[in-house]
C-alpha cells in the first residue's frame, strides 16, 4: 500500500475529523445559550471589541459578507445585537451588542473550558495546538 495515501496519513483528514469532532462539543453547549457555533464566534468578536463594522467581523472570521449577513440578521433577530449605518459613511454598518448579547457573555464565559475539558488536553498543549493551526492557515491564506 502506498503510504502517502493512507487516510490515517493524512492531515486533512486530521483536521477534518478534529473539526467536526470539536463543533460536535460545542453544539450542545451553544444550544444552552441558543447560539450556533457561526453565531457564537460573530459574538466573540464583538466581545472582543464592539461597534464593529460588517467588513471588519467578516475579517476576523475570515467570513465574506454574504455569509456574514444572514448571521448578522439572524443575531438581530434574536435582540442580540443592533446593525446600523455609520453616520460618517452611509455604506459602512456597525454592529453593537445589546445589553442581551452584553449579558450573554457571562453566562459564555464557562464554555473554552467546558470545551478544554472535553478535549482531555492541559491549556499549554491547547494554546500550542490553537498556534500551530493559525500558523497552517495563515500560511494556506497566503
Amino acid at each position: 500500500m502506498d503510504e502517502n495515501l493512507a487516510l490515517r496519513d493524512q492531515v486533512c483528514f486530521a483536521l477534518y475529523s478534529a473539526s467536526r469532532a470539536v463543533t460536535g462539543v460545542y453544539r450542545p453547549l451553544l444550544d444552552e445559550l441558543g447560539l450556533t457555533y457561526p453565531q457564537f464566534l460573530v459574538l466573540l468578536a464583538l466581545w472582543e471589541r464592539d461597534g464593529r463594522t460588517v467588513s471588519e467581523i467578516g475579517t476576523a472570521l475570515r467570513l465574506d459578507s454574504g455569509t456574514l449577513s444572514p448571521l448578522l440578521k439572524r443575531l438581530e433577530g434574536a435582540g442580540l445585537v443592533d446593525r446600523r449605518r455609520a453616520a460618517a459613511d452611509e455604506r459602512q454598518v456597525t454592529v453593537h451588542l445589546t445589553d442581551a448579547g452584553s449579558d450573554l457573555r457571562e453566562r459564555a464565559r464557562t464554555v473554552p473550558a467546558r470545551v478544554a475539558e472535553a478535549a482531555g488536553l492541559t491549556t499549554d498543549q491547547l494554546r500550542e495546538l490553537r498556534d500551530v493551526l493559525t500558523t497552517l492557515t495563515d500560511n494556506l491564506k497566503g
